[in-house]
């Protein structure tokens, strides 16, 4: 019970790294923009998507 617990309060982190880190990957790539700093696109997504959703999980909404 505590672990379906823990993954409901990481939902909004999890969405963030599961959905919107590969979108921000496929919209990086399909510009062709260069991520900042040598970074390759994954990381890019990655940062973007988890920080979103840290965000949202620290403030509890998306809004």
């Amino acid at each position: 019970m505590a672990i379906i617990r823990l993954l409901l309060t990481l939902q909004p982190l999890l969405f963030g790294l599961g959905f919107l880190a590969p979108l921000a990957v496929q919209i990086i790539t399909r510009t062709g923009l260069t991520p900042p700093f040598g970074l390759t696109p994954m990381l890019a997504g990655l940062l973007v998507g988890g920080t979103l959703g840290a965000i949202a999980n620290l403030r509890g909404s998306w809004i």
